[in-house]
């Protein structure tokens, strides 16, 4: 039986308009090139395009999550950046990040970015755009650019990956540590526009770094709140021993859509914590991928997704132990007001083989209307006898006992509320190590949780 109710799948072309079909044109130099590598792969990506379909509420891993409004917006690809001066952008700039890398929708801006401050002008460390770090790094990015993050089957992906024409890289050489963090900066500046924001990292053997992702809108006179796209995607590959943390924010305009595929590939003995807090965007869908590659690999996976009025989050989490020895921790919270709707679904695998692994996942969501919605779907497959694996989900609102305590203490209720709002959500926020960025983000967070009915 067909249900007539059901949204029809529609064409992934119809997201980015004609620009698709001439997507490879003009390009004839990248024929002979070294660069004809990348030639193939987005011209495969077109392919996949071509072939695959929006995904709808039939898929299983779209079912709670319903973006047919976004098959019926019409979007163009930015074939300029808006002009920006530097005191446009200068509010998002992070104190201690020195070396910054921004993107006006999609399209890098070198007078906004500094890469080459800070501990990475030395030791051979690369922060770059794409183009840029082609001339000299080609044989180190060719193994891994469009290599992690699947695109045969996700129509999203394979979008991000036919548009790849440049990309914030950053790649750590063996054994160097950088002391400040790395920002890479994407601002959207035009309505209607779709950009492809991409990101790869490579922590060579004993590296360490920080990067932080970062996703912010500056409206334009006139434009307030109009809708744009963000398909972006990111891969992290980590080589034996080496560290990165990695803290990925999403404040897009409260109209913009955002959907994101992150990659992250850990060597042995490697360690990778990340931070991912949504506030923004009217639908949002995180997919974070983690795949141990090599023994004793360990990761920490902290989230945050704080939404209302009719705004809809999803997080998908998969944490892969495909080696002995690995462990994993995720603590995911949502806070969600008005009409809005959260989605987590994280799975923890467990491959034959893979023992003595230990993997802890938590997810945690407070609702604070009674039309709030949150569908969690917490996942453990196992294959291997001798792990230590839990995971758990709680559905709840704001205790009426720890709401009267601060009451007695003479607090009004509403203070009471906003105040324990406000503590659920900072738990996550506090497990950023960066001080500035952390207190741009309580502050977000205590703002919005005041706002929130």
């Amino acid at each position: 039986m067909i249900d007539a109710t059901a949204p029809t799948p529609a064409p992934a072309s119809s997201l980015i308009g004609p620009y698709l079909e001439s997507l490879l044109a003009g390009q004839p130099q990248l024929e002979a090139s070294p660069l004809a590598w990348l030639k193939a792969l987005r011209a495969e990506a077109v392919e996949r395009v071509g072939v695959l379909k929006l995904p709808t509420t039939r898929d299983e891993e779209w079912r709670f999550t319903d973006i047919s409004l976004l098959s019926k917006m019409s979007f163009a690809s930015a074939l300029s950046a808006t002009c920006l001066e530097a005191a446009d952008a200068a509010p998002f700039y992070i104190e201690e990040a020195s070396t910054r890398l921004v993107f006006v929708d999609g399209i890098y801006a070198p007078e906004l970015s500094s890469p080459n401050a800070g501990s990475a002008s030395h030791s051979g460390v690369v922060v770059s755009n794409l183009t840029a770090a082609m001339t000299a790094h080609a044989a180190a990015i060719e193994p891994h650019l469009g290599r992690h993050t699947a695109f045969k089957n996700d129509v999203f992906a394979a979008q991000n990956t036919a548009f790849l024409h440049d990309a914030a890289v950053v790649i750590v050489p063996r054994d160097v540590a950088v002391a400040a963090p790395v920002h890479l900066l994407f601002i959207a500046t035009q309505k209607d526009v779709v950009s492809t924001p991409r990101c790869l990292v490579l922590a060579e053997a004993g590296s360490a770094v920080t990067v932080i992702e970062d996703y912010v809108v500056l409206y334009q006179l006139g434009w307030q709140e109009e809708a744009h796209f963000t398909n972006a995607v990111t891969e992290v590959v980590l080589a034996d021993n080496a560290h990165v943390t990695h803290i990925r924010v999403q404040r897009e305009g409260s109209k913009a859509f955002h959907i994101a595929n992150c990659a992250v590939s850990l060597g042995r003995a490697s360690n990778y914590q990340s931070v991912s807090v949504a506030l923004g965007a009217r639908i949002s869908r995180y997919n974070l991928n983690v795949l141990q590659t090599a023994e004793g690999a360990t990761c920490a996976l902290d989230g945050l997704a704080l939404i209302s009025g009719r705004q809809l989050a999803d997080t998908h989490s998969c944490m892969d132990h495909a080696h002995a020895n690995g462990s994993s921790r995720q603590l995911h919270k949502c806070i969600v007001g008005g009409n809005a709707h959260a989605v987590f679904n994280g799975k923890v695998m467990v491959r034959e083989g893979a023992q003595r692994t230990d993997a802890q996942q938590t997810n945690r969501n407070l609702l604070l209307t009674a039309k709030a919605h949150i569908d969690t779907k917490p996942q453990l497959e196992i294959f291997a006898s001798d792990v230590k694996c839990t995971h758990g989900a709680t559905v709840g609102q704001l205790d009426s006992e720890e709401v009267f305590y601060l009451q007695s203490r003479g607090l009004t209720e509403a203070a009471a509320r906003n105040l324990l709002t406000y503590a659920f959500g900072a738990e996550i926020i506090d497990r950023i190590p960066i001080a500035s960025l952390k207190r741009q983000l309580e502050q977000t967070v205590l703002e919005q949780t005041t706002s929130l009915p």
